[in-house]
């Protein structure tokens, strides 16, 4: 196998395992994004085959000896030759080095991101919890304990009746 070609199916496989399909799946809401999801999947599944079975395998040698005795040796001789004298270049990866950095910054952006979603997601389920709370009290409750939960309420209406602004 050439080293590109090992690298290719050695990086394909890596990421093959490395990803959580189950858990991505859970997070999909709709039907359509569930059929897009599983042709995805079934995609990615293809290209990681074709990559492992054609580029995991080396070609079969030559056998220049039968050829010699059908074709002649001095022809076949030739044609060793020159197949010896190809050299395939060794692939040099100039492309990752330069998205390198610029993935590491997107990575912690997204980290950062994601921290910054986590806290919003827990203040909003804190005050989904007090709404649901003030619901089940609200028919019960009075003006007092109310404006205890919320001074900035009763500050707000202070201030209008000692002002004497009744809202027209």
């Amino acid at each position: 196998m050439s080293g590109a070609g090992k690298k290719v199916v050695d990086v394909a496989f890596k990421a093959s395992k490395n990803i959580d399909w189950e858990g991505m799946a859970k997070l999909l809401v709709s039907d359509e994004a569930r059929k897009e999801f599983a042709t995805l999947r079934r995609a990615f599944d293809e290209v990681n085959t074709t990559l492992s079975t054609k580029f995991s395998q080396e070609p079969e040698p030559i056998d220049w000896e039968y050829y010699r005795k059908g074709i002649g040796s001095r022809l076949v001789d030739m044609y060793k030759e020159a197949y010896d004298s190809i050299e395939i270049p060794k692939y040099e990866d100039t492309v990752t080095p330069q998205y390198l950095p610029k993935f590491d910054a997107l990575l912690v952006e997204l980290k950062e991101a994601e921290e910054k979603s986590l806290k919003e997601s827990e203040r909003l389920e804190k005050e989904i919890a007090e709404v649901q709370e003030m619901k089940k009290k609200i028919s019960t409750m009075t003006a007092n304990e109310y404006f205890e939960k919320h001074p900035e309420l009763k500050k707000k209406f202070d201030d209008e009746i000692r002002n004497d602004y009744w809202g027209y």
